[in-house]
């Protein structure tokens, strides 16, 4: 595992042992961030369980303003942070050791333009992630959120003002946009 592009170009990230975390591969990742390429710059990011950080160093390397990298487990929070500090990117980022609901409902309003989704598959935790990401309108207007899951699991429509974009299939990984519309 390491970063594709910008100034941690090459870098090689920390992996954690077992089956528990499923690191998104290096194929996906690099379609995902071709995909929001023009949205990166200066972009606020939240990488919701973050396992091993992988996607958001990506983003603060690509020129992302800052990152909070949530996962509730201790192995996950040591490797974002070793991560970080390898890539030199730890003055841009938080890490934040907490249950995704319990961060979802402290939140700040509209504080974040992409949201990074990657929870374990095969579960209802990605629906329910993304009901109270809108809840809770976290994501600002015409930002993006980046749901990785299986490429069988169905994906819950969201109320206006999110909109559901394109879905793209690799192997067994699906990946779905949604975006926010300004509100009015």
């Amino acid at each position: 595992m390491r970063v594709i592009s910008g100034t941690a170009k090459g870098r090689k990230l920390n992996t954690l042992p077992g089956l528990e975390t499923r690191p998104t591969t290096d194929r996906i990742k690099e379609s995902i961030f071709n995909i929001i390429q023009f949205d990166i710059d200066g972009s606020n990011v939240l990488d919701l369980f973050a396992g091993t950080g992988q996607i958001g160093i990506e983003a603060l390397s690509r020129g992302a303003k800052s990152a909070i990298f949530v996962d509730l487990r201790d192995e996950c929070a040591t490797a974002i942070r070793e991560n970080l500090t390898h890539t030199h990117l730890s003055d841009r980022a938080k890490v934040i050791q907490k249950d995704y609901r319990a961060f979802l409902s402290d939140a700040h309003r509209k504080a974040f333009d992409l949201i990074f989704l990657d929870p374990p598959y095969k579960k209802s935790i990605l629906n329910e992630a993304l009901q109270l990401s809108t809840k809770f309108d976290i994501l600002s207007d015409h930002g993006i959120i980046i749901c990785e899951s299986g490429s069988d699991d169905v994906i819950d429509e969201l109320p206006m003002p999110y909109v559901k974009g394109k879905e793209y299939r690799y192997g067994s990984t699906k990946i779905t946009l949604f975006t926010k519309q300004e509100d009015k």
